[in-house]
């Protein structure tokens, strides 16, 4: 399979959506164009960065940094893959503030790691986006919204959206001047006309979600 190209033409999707709903492109303008994502091409470690996202999981971005900051110091690395997470026992993890479910799912990780059942980053990049999901999500802790998130932040990939997003819920929710939180089956059939830049749009409805509660831009996972 011939490997895709990490990250997309940012100005062609802001002209594609612009063109294709009304009410998007209104808070489009208001919030001007997203820029490429520099770490679209950068070098990284899938494997550190599912670890990460483990750390961050239900845990304020603040809360989250600290027991990194806490694990990196055990681990003495600042990569976490199956070597360096083999330096530690479990109570030292806890000790950093880990929990136990996600002590589980750190050492399901290192484990597909190490017999070698993750794709790598090369691996990745010729791989469908469905490819990728199977692939990562039969890994404990690891769901799909995480594995978007790769797709989106990392990859670059151009038409993933992540309808479970509470902060894309919600941004659509602004857009269409709703009552209530659009459904993921609804957010799913609303974003069909997004495509083939439904990531775009994504990034763009927390944007919108963020503007309209009058909050600062939060930091996403793997952003």
């Amino acid at each position: 399979m011939a490997t895709l190209s990490r990250g997309f033409d940012v100005e062609a999707a802001f002209a594609h959506l612009s063109k294709r709903d009304r009410r998007l492109a209104g808070w489009m303008r208001k919030l001007g164009p997203i820029p490429a994502y520099p770490q679209w091409q950068a070098p990284f470690d899938p494997v550190d960065s599912l670890a990460r996202s483990i750390l961050y999981q239900q845990l304020s971005g603040k809360a989250a940094a600290t027991i990194e900051g806490r694990v990196e110091a055990a681990l003495k690395s600042e990569r976490l893959h199956c070597d360096t997470l083999a330096r530690v026992g479990d109570a030292t993890l806890r000790a950093c503030g880990v929990s136990g479910n996600k002590t589980l799912a750190l050492r399901d990780l290192a484990r597909r790691e190490a017999a070698g059942e993750l794709p790598t980053l090369t691996q990745m990049e010729a791989m469908s986006d469905a490819e990728i999901i199977a692939a990562l999500v039969p890994i404990r802790g690891i769901g799909r919204w995480t594995v978007e998130m790769m797709l989106m932040f990392r990859l670059g990939r151009p038409d993933v959206l992540p309808v479970d997003d509470l902060g894309v819920r919600k941004g659509a929710q602004s857009v269409d001047k709703l009552d209530a939180l659009p459904t993921p089956k609804q957010l799913a059939i609303r974003g069909e006309c997004w495509g083939p830049y439904r990531s775009y749009a994504g990034f763009y409805l927390w944007k919108i979600a963020d503007a309209a509660a009058g909050a600062a831009p939060v930091k996403r996972s793997q952003s």
